[in-house]
């Protein structure tokens, strides 16, 4: 399939047939998924064949692993063709009547194999060889050979008989232009009348018949040639697609009691444990259960930089380990991990299409007749009302019905929108589909959530002061021997400030929590304690208490390290910002973006964090505070007048309604179950930078969008007015029609091969 066009015949032929309640097909994954009333051998065979008949020889899957089920086909199924597409049998019964029953045999394919279960029927079209639908270069035969031939043919016949060089040109172009014929006539008896197949065959007829049947050869030789043409265009489109497939490794080496054993990573269940050694990619989500090596994460974060990553780091399927072998414990099964979901997100885009794409596709819809009405009047009106060759008018009437074909027009949409979120998914952004990457970047406002988001999420040691001959460092390593009595966060602060300075902790004895104040313990048989000098009974002296108070102003919780009932020293600890926050917040209003927090935390909190950040903010809110806080910056407007259009950034879980209410969710914090389901993008690696990246990559999705569509629109107005003037002819027609698809389909590539965002 080279554009939406194909789809729409396979679609219109499918859907008239009683047995199938439903039809899902997909360009870019060139599969057909089926809902079946009747679900025999002999049903699957008759739709196979009609898909052969159709010009798209089709064979039928089966086995086809899926450990995300329960939707079907109408609903937006959501099977995992990734494995599919790379032929594993994973030997699953879904025991459903959703069928991925046509997966398209179509030479774009190359390079994967199709390794499809036995006792299943294959139909490959029927028909002579040369008759089938042609492969792109470099195994251009089938269609353009024909017509090469039958041409030559034809010429040589009439070279060497000067009489009968007429009528054998007309047969060669005749000939020549079978295969078209018969797809057209396949077409209009299942429905889809006004194709271009159908186009070409009355162009080919009617230039015959007024005498021009060199011309209508060569017609269908460049028809041929740049079907070819469309063909390796949308094949290029598909690359970003199956460069993620390749990402999947092929074998996973299980840990067992008899030592490693190769598997194939389908087989894995949660738990397992499998080895990977350098230069492998690990075969499903998990952690590292034993060692410690460089991991290189790029096929879903971006990094350039291989991560150091140690027992209990979370890592990601086909990611590479660089360097030492480590042992990996599964935690997602087949079909559920972070890579297949790249790759459901970004095949099953087309079911999410942009507003533009719906409305081109309405527009298609009526282009073709309307163009089809527009020929037969310039064959008619200006030798029946003005007295004009008829032969001359016809040639006009047949070169105008040549631009008829939408195929530009269709693909404008898609080949950009699947560009962009294949070229999404390579540094890290998840977005599911057209609709979704249309809208963010329209959005003018981005709400977002404090911590976790706009923060790390847990806080950490900003200032400490000591009151006495302690230095700061001593001081620290007492209160962090303390803190490791318990796993309080603000406790895991200290403990982590310590480690980060390289101390030495002090042997504690009696170390135990005071339920809603601190911690306490003795070293060297003093006794220390660490809390809220109020909740401990400790009275302060004022230097201690102006200190702590101008801590708890800021947005800090401070805590004082007591050595026998005196204040030794004060901690003061603070949630962060992240690293790139001020850095992903200023390339947002260098987009003309305006950010603002939304936060349930203490009006003095929220207030010194968006004054460190440069933003506005609104505090103490509730859940459902946050609802209608998003409808009051959406209502503020855009500076035009309109509703501003609102998106909303979050942790994906507790903001998943406000991720849900505003125009576009977007979930940041590693991807989490529930941010997949509740938001329309997914930042994989918690960047705020990726944010603005994302509104970027949209807006220059949007622009190709626009820019595509003036070129298939522009290119057919201009050889419309051409052809009616008689300047253009079928050539030129046959050659404006094609070339706008792959014009459109390489604009849209621009976006695929942009370069690397940091």
């Amino acid at each position: 399939m080279d554009c939406g066009s194909c789809v729409a015949k396979i679609e219109t032929a499918l859907q008239r047939r009683k047995e199938i309640d439903c039809v899902d097909v997909s360009m870019m994954r060139e599969t057909v998924t089926l809902g079946l009333q009747d679900d025999t051998a002999q049903t699957r065979e008759d739709i196979s064949k009609t898909l052969g008949k159709l010009g798209y020889p089709a064979r039928e899957r089966d086995g086809v692993g899926d450990a995300v089920t329960g939707k079907t086909c109408c609903g937006g199924h959501d099977h995992n063709d990734a494995h599919a597409m790379q032929g594993h049998d994973h030997g699953d019964d879904h025991g459903h009547d959703n069928k991925p029953l046509a997966d398209q045999e179509h030479p774009h394919d190359q390079g994967h194999a199709h390794n499809h279960a036995q006792g299943l029927p294959h139909s490959h079209g029927g028909g002579l060889p040369i008759m089938r639908r042609f492969a792109p270069w470099p195994k251009a035969g089938d269609e353009i050979a024909w017509a090469a031939i039958c041409l030559l043919l034809g010429w040589g016949i009439g070279a060497l008989v000067p009489v009968a060089e007429p009528y054998a040109l007309s047969v060669g172009a005749i000939l020549a232009a079978l295969p078209v014929m018969r797809r057209a006539g396949q077409l209009v008896m299942n429905g889809a009348i006004f194709s271009i197949e159908l186009l070409m065959t009355v162009a080919v007829i009617g230039a015959v018949a007024i005498g021009d049947p060199l011309e209508a050869g060569m017609v269908v030789l460049l028809f041929a040639i740049g079907e070819s043409l469309e063909g390796v265009a949308a094949g290029q489109a598909r690359s970003g697609v199956k460069s993620l497939l390749k990402l999947a490794p092929e074998k996973a080496r299980l840990v067992s009691a008899n030592g490693p054993r190769e598997v194939h990573p389908s087989r894995l269940a949660i738990d397992d444990v499998v080895e990977v050694r350098p230069g492998e990619r690990i075969p499903a989500d998990g952690v590292i259960a034993k060692g410690q090596a460089d991991i290189d994460n790029s096929h879903l974060t971006g990094e350039s930089v291989p991560v150091a990553c140690e027992e209990g780091s979370e890592v990601f399927a086909g990611a590479i380990v660089t360097d030492r072998p480590v042992e990996v414990k599964v935690t997602r099964a087949a079909g559920q991990t972070m890579l297949d979901r790249v790759i459901q997100l970004v095949e099953e885009s087309e079911k999410h299409k942009a507003q533009v794409e719906r409305f081109v596709a309405r527009f298609a819809r009526i282009y073709t007749p309307i163009i089809m009405a527009m020929a037969l009047l310039t064959v008619i009106i200006p030798p029946l009302f003005f007295g004009q060759d008829w032969q001359e008018w016809i040639y006009r009437g047949l070169a105008l019905l040549l631009i008829g074909c939408p195929c530009a027009l269709v693909i404008s949409t898609p080949a950009a929108v699947t560009s962009a979120l294949a070229r999404a998914a390579r540094i890290g952004l998840l977005v599911k589909g057209g609709a979704a990457l249309e809208a963010i970047g329209a959005v003018r406002k981005i709400a977002f959530d404090k911590t976790g988001t706009l923060t790390e999420g847990k806080p950490a040691l900003v200032d400490m002061i000591t009151f006495g001959k302690q230095t700061e460092d001593e001081v620290l390593a007492i209160a962090a021997a303390l803190e490791n009595v318990t796993s309080h966060p603000l406790a895991r602060a200290v403990v982590d400030a310590a480690k980060s300075r390289n101390l030495s902790l002090p042997e504690l004895a009696d170390g135990r929590t005071i339920a809603g104040a601190g911690v306490e313990g003795r070293i060297d048989g003093i006794h220390y304690q660490v809390g809220a000098p109020k909740r401990l009974n400790i009275t302060c002296d004022d230097a201690v208490t102006t200190w702590m108070n101008r801590q708890e102003d800021e947005g800090s919780t401070a805590i004082a390290v007591v050595r026998e009932g005196v204040v030794i020293g004060a901690l003061a600890l603070r949630d962060i910002p992240r690293e790139e926050a001020r850095k992903g917040l200023e390339m947002l209003k260098n987009l003309g973006v305006d950010p603002v927090m939304l936060t349930g935390d203490a009006n003095r909190v929220a207030k010194r964090l968006a004054a460190d950040l440069g933003m506005s903010y609104r505090a103490e809110l509730l859940p459902e505070d946050k609802l209608n806080a998003l409808a009051e910056i959406r209502n503020e407007g855009d500076g035009t007048g309109k509703p501003a259009s609102v998106a909303m950034v979050g942790d994906g879980i507790n903001d998943a309604p406000a991720l849900k209410a505003a125009d576009v969710g977007i979930a940041i914090g590693g991807g989490t179950d529930i941010a997949l389901e509740a938001a329309d993008a997914v930042i994989v690696k918690s960047r705020l930078t990726d944010v603005a990246i994302l509104v970027k990559l949209s807006r220059q999705a949007r622009r190709v969008i626009r820019e595509n569509i003036g070129l298939a629109i522009g290119l057919k107005a201009i050889f419309l007015v051409t052809s009616i003037f008689g300047i253009t002819g079928l050539w030129v027609a046959v050659l404006a029609d094609t070339g706008a698809t792959v014009l459109v389909t390489l604009n849209s590539l621009r976006l695929l091969w942009g370069r690397k965002e940091s």
